[in-house]
């Protein structure tokens, strides 16, 4: 984006820094006099951007006045956001790069010039993000397994060549490079850009959840779904309500042995007790100082956990200190900090200098930080690790819910026996089978992973070993995180405990992970045994890591290797033994346990100018088997009508030049009537393809064996298995059905179907349907497919009692209404069974949260609230969603 825009009426606010007259910026600080210095600094960058993009249209002068005005408009104005980059994972990108290739095709259909259809905004697409582990053990882990990947995944990656090839304003990080959380904040972070010799502020969305990491590095940025991340790609400003700013104050000192991880989840419990949820959190106090980048970008890539939109650390003299260290040139540095100086952006440690004004204060004391894990079930639910023991007998006692497993007394002390590999082994409850460090967003945080490797070498060296029916891991988030384990000498050690790095790419957190042995299953499936998951990340759903694994613990990557040593959760660190060394005497965990000042010696002797250094010389060189491969440079995408990975999808059939109004939804049937809580892993395809699924039926008939099938991820840009895919979620729970399964009611004929198939008899009809759901529908991660999927099943219109916001802008994009029963309203009041067939009129002159009717063909009548919030998301509705309204400025 090449500032300042042409008709900004902000012109005159251009100036020089005086250090480096032939560097221009916006002075933002002078435009917006006092009112500008009680700004949070996250909204100083909103200002900043909205400076800077003023063309009188997408953005206007009052938009900018409103941001402003922060301290009295809160919450009351949307605003728009053109941030200064894009970030693209692999899963999320490649239907993001065939919506542009099959955007190129329907404009040329139309009579357009279809290579005007690129980027306008400045695109990072990161191929190597998730990683299905074929091999665990050595020698058959980190080639073969990558080995499989580029296999596997050759259409796709041949897609993302030709899409480096023809698209501008895009750049594709090959294969076996890192996760997008893990290159965005090593590699593309720029802090201040410098677009031909005009500085403005680093800023990014990207649709990876963790894209929020780069807060830390004070990097204003936020994971959205795809749908808005291809108009922001596009040049179409995000729109958000201007947030409060919640302000956290850090005070003390951090104890030695707590981990930057249990620094998170302290701050993590309070600020979701503070409510967070849907605002900025910045951090600011004298405790502020005392944490590290990696410290500031865990705690920053945790906010989806607490529900912040971000959590935001201004930049400091530490920060640039570690600017220094990556490879910051000296010049750079300089240009840097004379321009956040000069715009107010650089926090000073200094105790005179004046915070900014917030809407709520949090406070935190570093000092009273313990060590924590979170689970059996939820993240939320922290446990004390001295407490460990006793919370999980605890949870054997308790009822079925979301912490208690109700296991009867007399069988709380059950052991079954195990052959494995010609011993026995005794499995009781609490065991852990699984033990994983995995890429989610620890392994951006030297010091805890150096903690588990020093953690290991010490027990290697007492002569501790892990059991070998436990299923461990390394996964990390990047080649870096390898480099460093490897130049500290820690590697060996990690490896002989079994946490061999089995590649790069979310792989145990998200259900990737290896089989357990066969008789370790059949043994805790017989045995009723509560077995256990330990993983350093950030996602702990039931049922996630595998079907017989209940208890799902997170925690620091040491942690995780102290837990796969111990073979149990029951262990109490304090005055139990993690085993028997191979002197014969008992070691404890504190006797292994790394100190502060080993940590900090390693991290600086071995970790930070020799990572970057490494990476960028990887980027240089690239990969070998990306270099060679082959991929056609043609304007338009060569579709091949045979390939199950990309295909050209129908969003953009009825591209013209002017939109058809919304359309009156007649006679609609209930597609899935469903409850509380529905999120997006529920609608959207995500993990394995199961063998009885629609999409594997699907695959199947294209000449596919299960063993081909791969996962949806990886099949993101093949309609055809995406939409087989939505709501094929086993633990879907459809009130037609009354128990979890992804099936529903297709009530023209009265049989039981897959969601797809029903929805497929539907439209083979001309019968449209819609989705009665509860309160928080669209929970969780944002997904584009997540409203793609719906919208290609036919669904009209979702009626809920309230929805997670992002999904609601989402469903909005991709041209599905939004309705609200009235406030007390809900489908049981109402006396809604889902079995009548609803007709909704849409007005040709819709507004905001308009009151709509909808009459049932029982002849009830009642009224719901259209959740559009404002005029641009009607504009985008009536224009078929935000895929077609932006496609229709290339015609």
């Amino acid at each position: 984006m090449d500032p300042p825009r042409t008709g900004s009426p902000y012109q005159p606010a251009i100036e020089a820094l005086e250090s480096h007259p032939e560097k221009k910026f916006y002075n933002v600080s002078n435009l917006g006099g006092a009112k500008y210095d009680t700004l949070p600094y996250s909204i100083r960058v909103l200002f900043e951007s909205s400076v800077r993009n003023c063309d009188g249209f997408l953005v206007k002068e009052t938009d900018a006045m409103n941001i402003l005005d922060w301290k009295t408009k809160q919450n009351c104005v949307e605003v728009p956001f053109c941030p200064a980059r894009v970030v693209l994972q692999d899963f999320t990108g490649i239907p993001a790069m065939v919506d542009f290739a099959a955007m190129r095709e329907a404009v040329r259909n139309a009579g357009g010039d279809p290579v005007k259809v690129n980027p306008a905004c400045p695109t990072d697409l990161t191929v190597d993000h998730s990683l299905q582990i074929d091999f665990s053990k050595w020698p058959e882990t980190v080639l073969k397994n990558q080995e499989m990947e580029f296999g596997r995944n050759r259409e796709r990656l041949q897609f993302f060549k030709w899409s480096s090839k023809v698209f501008e304003n895009i750049s594709i990080i090959p294969p076996e490079t890192g996760t997008a959380h893990q290159v965005n904040l090593e590699y593309l972070s720029r802090v201040v850009f410098d677009v031909k010799n005009f500085l403005h502020p680093d800023s990014v969305v990207g649709t990876d959840s963790h894209t929020t990491m780069v807060n830390g590095l004070g990097i204003l940025g936020w994971g959205v779904g795809g749908i808005e991340t291809e108009a922001v790609m596009l040049g179409m400003p995000l729109r958000l309500t201007l947030p409060e700013v919640v302000g956290c104050e850090l005070t003390g000192t951090v104890s030695p042995f707590a981990t930057s991880i249990d620094i998170v989840l302290s701050i993590t419990k309070h600020l979701r007790q503070a409510d967070v949820a849907g605002k900025f959190v910045e951090f600011f106090g004298s405790g502020v100082s005392q944490l590290s980048i990696a410290d500031r970008t865990t705690i920053a890539n945790m906010c989806p956990e607490y529900g912040a939109i971000l959590s935001f650390f201004p930049v400091d003299n530490v920060t640039l200190k570690h600017l220094k260290h990556t490879g910051f040139d000296k010049a750079k540095l300089e240009v840097t900090e004379a321009y956040l100086k000069a715009v107010k952006l650089f926090r000073s440690d200094e105790s005179s200098s004046r915070e900014p004004e917030y809407s709520q204060v949090v406070q935190v004391s570093l000092s009273s930080i313990i060590p924590y894990v979170s689970g059996p079930k939820r993240s939320q639910d922290r446990v004390a690790v001295n407490n460990m023991k006793s919370d999980f007998q605890a949870c054997l006692n308790e009822k079925s819910g979301v912490k208690g497993f109700q296991i009867a007394a007399e069988k709380q002390n059950d052991v079954v026996p195990v052959q494995y590999e010609g011993n026995e082994y005794k499995l009781s409850h609490g065991c852990v089978v699984i033990a994983a460090v995995i890429s989610c967003t620890n392994n951006c945080n030297p010091s805890v992973m150096l903690a588990a490797g020093l953690l290991a070498k010490k027990a290697v060296e007492a002569g501790l070993m892990v059991k070998p029916y436990i299923r461990t891991s390394l996964s990390p988030g990047s080649g870096m995180v390898t480099h460093y384990l490897s130049s500290s000498g820690v590697l060996p050690y990690l490896s002989k405990l079994g946490f061999e790095v089995v590649g790069y790419g979310c792989s145990t957190c998200v259900g990737n992970t290896a089989p357990l042995p066969e008789a370790i299953r059949n043994a805790i499936k017989q045995g009723d045994i509560i077995a256990c998951g330990v993983l350093s990340g950030t996602k702990n759903f039931e049922g996630c890591l595998c079907d017989c694994v209940r208890a799902n613990y997170l925690a620091s990557p040491p942690l995780v290797v102290a837990y796969a040593i111990a073979g149990t959760v029951q262990i109490d660190f304090d005055t139990e033994p993690l085993g028997t060394g191979s002197n014969g005497k008992s070691i404890y965990l504190r006797d292994i346990w790394p100190t502060r000042q080993e940590l900090h010696t390693v991290e600086e002797e071995c970790v930070i100018s020799s990572m970057f250094k490494e990476l960028k010389e990887k980027m240089e060189k690239g990969n070998k088997r990306w270099n060679l491969l082959e991929a056609p440079e043609s304007t338009l995408f060569p579709w091949d009508l045979k390939s199950t990975y990309i295909r050209c999808p129908s969003f953009f059939d009825k591209l013209a030049k002017e939109a058809v109004p919304p359309q009156a939804v007649e006679n609609a049937h209930v597609l899935l009537f469903l409850g509380d809580s529905v999120t997006t892993d529920h609608i959207s395809p995500a993990g394995s393809i199961a063998r009885s699924s629609a999409a594997a039926k699907y695959l199947t008939s294209k000449g596919l064996t299960p063993r081909e099938f791969n996962s949806y991820g990886a099949r993101r840009g093949n309609d055809a298995v995406m939409t087989r895919g939505t709501f094929a979620n086993i633990k879907l729970l459809n009130k037609f059905i009354g128990k979890p399964a992804p099936k529903t009611v297709h009530f023209p004929s009265g049989q039981t179907l897959d969601v797809f198939e029903a929805a497929e008899l539907y439209q083979k009809d001309g019968i449209p349907v819609i989705i009665l759901a509860g309160k928080k529908y669209g929970l969780g991660s944002s997904r584009d497919w997540a409203a793609k999927g719906p919208f290609l099943l036919g669904v009209k219109a979702v009626l809920a009692e309230s929805y997670e916001n992002v999904h609601r802008s989402q469903l909005i994009g991709i041209g599905i209404a939004p309705l609200q029963f009235q406030p007390g309203e809900n489908p049981s009041t109402l006396g809604l069974t889902g079995r009548e067939q609803f007709s909704i009129l849409f007005p040709p002159d819709l507004s905001p949260r308009m009151t709509l009717d909808i009459k049932t063909s029982t002849g009830k009548v009642f009224s719901v609230i259209a959740l559009f919030e404002n005029n641009m998301e009607i504009t985008l509705y009536k224009n078929g969603g935000s895929l077609n309204f932006v496609a229709r400025r290339f015609l």
